[in-house]
């Protein structure tokens, strides 16, 4: 099985644009039809599951890469995102699903149950 290059460069750009906190680059990858689902946040909105995101870049001091999985309509990373707080080192899965060179659905994938403590004392976001 091929992989198209554009998978890849599509998703490592994508990846790279939220990680360095630049929304509209990251938002330029993905389709109109769009979804997202993760353990705190489920949206339709190609701009609405990276609300927040300097919140979280606020506490990120790194991310390694561990693994790329990549297919001729999907890909998988595996990566540890390392915080400055609690939680510590997170161990995250992220799936993309693509069409026409654009992501038209991620599905993030962690262990919630450390961020509880941290939303809690956080509080409800206004």
């Amino acid at each position: 099985m091929s992989t198209s290059p554009s998978i890849r460069q599509t998703v490592r750009a994508y990846h790279e644009a939220r990680f360095r906190g630049d929304v509209a680059a990251a938002a330029a990858l993905i389709a109109d039809e769009f979804t997202f689902r993760s353990p705190f946040v489920s949206s339709t909105s190609p701009t609405g599951h990276l609300d927040g995101l300097d919140g979280l870049l606020g506490i990120v001091t790194g991310v390694d890469l561990i693994s790329e999985l990549y297919g001729d309509t999907e890909a998988t990373l595996i990566y540890d995102v390392h915080t400055a707080s609690p939680v510590g080192t997170q161990h995250t899965a992220e799936h993309f699903r693509l069409r026409d060179g654009r992501i038209t659905a991620i599905t993030l994938l962690f262990d919630s149950a450390p961020w509880q403590a941290v939303m809690a004392a956080v509080g409800p976001q206004s």
